[in-house]
């Protein structure tokens, strides 16, 4: 284990002398106090599944990629297919922080405002910017939807690596699962909105289904190595883990939009119970 911990901060400090500003400006970008970074450098603190993810956000790298060594290592949660994956290459961190800023931008005008009420002015406006430097980056409108569901999918792949990595055993880490992909106020419900207007488009557009059937095949191939790992550990049931997966995130699936959709007497905290009762009647072995 200290191996690992030790390996990752060597990573960390590699990006971190990558980065064009300073120590504590790479402190504040990660909302970290610049002391409390010193102290995860040294070993002296170790650094929060929030602040990996942050880290590997603003340094284009991946959850995995800092504590495992790289992306495509065996991990427990199930890797982005390629054709999930963002398309450029973040080597440049100059030039990959503008477009993560553009990102960011879009992602969130499409989450709060809806796919077809936001234009490219509305982007470039949010980013202090011009259209064009927006189509140098996402050529076509279209690329705006696709690349910010590759953002949600890396975004779920890295939180639940460094929410996860240090849980062994499969139960509790399910149970995890499960809330991590609540929509609660903020992030997550913003990933939700997302996921909705990728579903509506892909009904319509088949050039999108390949990336959303790649995108969606990630959280369940998740969900499905972490049953087998259950079963493998005794302590779910030995019902078939495809089926197992299969109804457990539609049942995720339909009570997130529901959720969503505001529908009456169907909240966070009702979705929450309903999930954990399936998974302690359906999978947990008694």
């Amino acid at each position: 284990m200290e191996d690992t911990t030790a390996a990752l901060r060597q990573r960390v400090r590699e990006v971190l002398r990558q980065y064009p500003g300073s120590q504590r400006a790479f402190a504040e970008q990660i909302g970290l106090d610049p002391t409390k970074l010193s102290k995860s450098l040294t070993g002296t603190r170790r650094f929060t599944p929030v602040e990996l993810t942050r880290i590997a956000e603003l340094t284009g790298v991946t959850v995995n990629w800092l504590i495992n060594g790289g992306d495509d290592v065996e991990t427990v949660a199930a890797a982005p297919r390629r054709t999930a994956r963002p398309e450029r290459d973040p080597s440049d961190l100059r030039e990959s922080s503008r477009y993560q800023q553009i990102l960011d931008a879009a992602w969130r005008l499409i989450a709060e405002r809806g796919y077809h009420s936001v234009r490219v002015s509305d982007v470039a406006k949010e980013c202090g910017t011009s259209a064009a430097t927006i189509h140098y980056y996402f050529p076509g409108r279209d690329d705006l939807l696709t690349e910010t569901l590759r953002y949600s999918v890396r975004q779920a792949f890295d939180r639940q690596v460094a929410e996860l990595h240090a849980i062994d055993d499969a139960h509790e880490r399910l149970l995890r699962l499960v809330e991590l992909q609540l929509p609660t106020p903020g992030l997550l419900r913003q990933e939700w909105s997302i996921w909705l207007q990728v579903w509506n488009e892909s009904a319509l557009n088949p050039d999108l289904q390949v990336l959303h059937s790649d995108s969606y095949t990630r959280w369940h191939d998740t969900i499905a190595r972490t049953i087998r790992q259950g079963q493998e550990q005794g302590v779910f049931v030995d019902t078939d883990a495809e089926e197992l997966t299969v109804t457990l995130t539609a049942l995720i699936d339909g009570l997130g939009i529901q959720v969503l959709a505001g529908r009456p007497g169907r909240s966070v905290e009702r979705m929450r119970k309903v999930l954990r009762e399936f998974v302690e009647r359906e999978v947990v072995r008694h």
